[in-house]
């Protein structure tokens, strides 16, 4: 009788411990099942098959990162099942170590022997020598989701001299960052064109790569096989650190999630003599500068209709870039609540106070003011007297047609 209660027992036991073992494996799986797959991902995953028996070229940096944390042309090279012939890097280069605006020249993989002909030196986009060869083009590179962040208008360029020389183009995509749900600011003046003001969209415009450039080849009307790698596990109201994807910054002063959600207000800020932290430990979560009422500023914003964020007085010495060397008054902010901050917003409010507040020594440059914000609205309505709300009112209505058509270029 002992030995039979001792083996029901152990019996019990055992059930319980492959009960608890199930459970968290169950548990386990389903956590993984949210872990977002970009489009390298499903590639690798899926045996390269939209690239076997092609000649290759990939469009790409080091914020190209697999799940199993390679870089992509690691990814693709090694993969045994492409034929990678060369490489093309964009602003900051193939390394993403230059400086915004800093001219990269062309080089050579250590790693791979392979070209990097570079579309940030003198040329912006690929020419009929870099593809010669070529039967496609690959792009995968991390986007921010501002309109004035060069990756994807470099994205636009290749995709158009692909089109003109009959070559193939796959984006592999990878999340918007800031969401897919949040569009903020004025669609881009048929008016503008630059290399930071290129895709006639918002300033914040809530597509993907993949997205985009499937929105791209319908307005330029392009004569191009487009193929977009689609990811998994993505949902438009996430944000990169939901995503469980490999964090890398996408250029030397985007160095946190926060940055991001901030970017396409604080971005603007480069069109003013206001600093944004470079040169500081945390760019474009601060400005400032020498002659700034932070104190003052900081009291009006932090009454202001902006939501998801807390601001701060901090004083910072940039030690490059603009103020280099000298201590500036300035605004630090707190992101609280990624989807309810609206960096625009926090723009508007602030270059509206400080008008006001600091009005003979704050510099804002109408001609570059004009292609950050996308239109002049800004600069006419402040001049006019016009409050924040007014603007923004403006900005809303100017996206009101964007923000119908753009549905049709929808994948997630």
């Amino acid at each position: 009788m002992l030995k039979m209660k001792n083996r029901t027992l152990k019996g019990k036991t055992a059930a319980f411990a492959v009960s608890a073992l199930c459970t968290l494996l169950t548990a386990s799986c389903a956590a993984a099942a949210q872990v977002t797959l970009t489009g390298l991902d499903v590639l690798e995953r899926d045996g390269f098959d939209v690239l076997k028996g092609k000649k290759v070229g990939v469009i790409t940096n080091h914020s190209s990162v697999s799940a199993g944390g390679r870089n992509a042309v690691d990814v693709l090279y090694g993969s045994g099942k492409v034929d990678l012939r060369a490489i093309f890097s964009p602003e900051h280069g193939f390394r993403g170590l230059a400086k915004a605006g800093e001219l990269v020249e062309s080089s050579s993989d250590a790693a791979t022997g392979l070209p990097i002909h570079s579309l940030y030196g003198k040329d912006r986009r690929p020419s009929a020598e870099m593809l010669r060869g070529l039967d496609v083009l690959v792009f995968d590179i991390q986007d921010i989701g501002a309109r004035f962040y060069t990756y994807l208008t470099t994205m636009g360029y290749a995709m158009e001299e692909a089109a003109k020389y009959g070559i193939e183009f796959v984006v592999l995509d990878r999340p918007n960052p800031i969401g897919g749900d949040i569009i903020e600011g004025p669609v881009l003046d048929p008016g503008i064109d630059s290399f930071i003001a290129y895709m006639p969209v918002p300033t914040r415009h809530a597509f993907t790569a993949g997205e985009m450039a499937l929105f791209h080849k319908d307005r330029k009307g392009l004569n191009l096989k487009l193929t977009v790698v689609k990811m998994e596990n993505w949902r438009r109201d996430m944000f990169f650190d939901e995503t469980a994807v490999v964090w890398t910054n996408p250029s030397p002063n985007i160095r946190g999630p926060q940055a991001e959600v901030l970017y396409p207000g604080l971005g603007t800020f480069e069109a003013t003599n206001v600093s944004v932290g470079r040169g500081t430990y945390s760019p474009f979560t601060w400005f400032g500068a020498p002659w700034m009422n932070a104190k003052k500023l900081v009291k009006i914003l932090s009454r202001s209709p902006l939501k998801g964020v807390s601001f701060r007085v901090e004083d910072r010495t940039p030690d490059n870039d603009v103020h280099e060397g000298k201590l500036c008054r300035g605004v630090s902010m707190d992101v609280k609540d990624p989807a309810a901050v609206r960096s625009v917003d926090i723009f508007v409010y602030t270059v509206y106070h400080l008008r006001r507040i600091n009005k003979r020594d704050f510099v804002m440059k109408r001609e570059e003011i004009r292609k950050m914000t996308g239109n002049s609205r800004l600069m006419d309505m402040l001049e006019a007297g016009e409050k924040p709300e007014a603007i923004l009112a403006g900005y809303a209505k100017d996206a009101e047609a964007f923000r119908e058509a753009r549905r049709k270029f929808l994948l997630y």
